[in-house]
């Protein structure tokens, strides 16, 4: 289970390493996804979810996390953006790296 602190802490903007826990036949491993929080949807209730985005290999990848899944091990907050205005960041979609970077102004 997500400490509430870091749960409060997941916004639009943050950037996040999630810790998944995935399970292989009867062996268990963690994966680690590091990206931007787009969105965050229906806050602290069951089905609360949030939406972490990275460029991997050049492509754009969207994962969709459960906050209260049991397959993630951990988050980390890394970095936290400037003022954001909005809730929903995805008009990051169709932006580069470097405009992403000036339009959020991450401290």
């Amino acid at each position: 289970m997500i400490d509430e602190k870091i749960i409060d802490q997941i916004r639009p903007g943050v950037t996040v390493l999630v810790q998944e826990v995935i399970k292989d036949g009867d062996k268990k491993r963690t994966s680690n996804f590091k990206g931007i929080v787009l969105a965050r949807k229906h806050g602290k209730e069951i089905g609360a979810t949030f939406t972490v985005r990275s460029i991997i290999s050049g492509e754009g990848v969207e994962k969709v996390y459960p906050i209260n899944s049991p397959r993630i091990g951990k988050i980390e907050i890394l970095t936290k953006p400037g003022r954001i205005r909005r809730s929903k960041l995805y008009f990051l979609r169709n932006l580069s790296v470097k405009q992403i970077r000036q339009k959020l102004g991450s401290k």
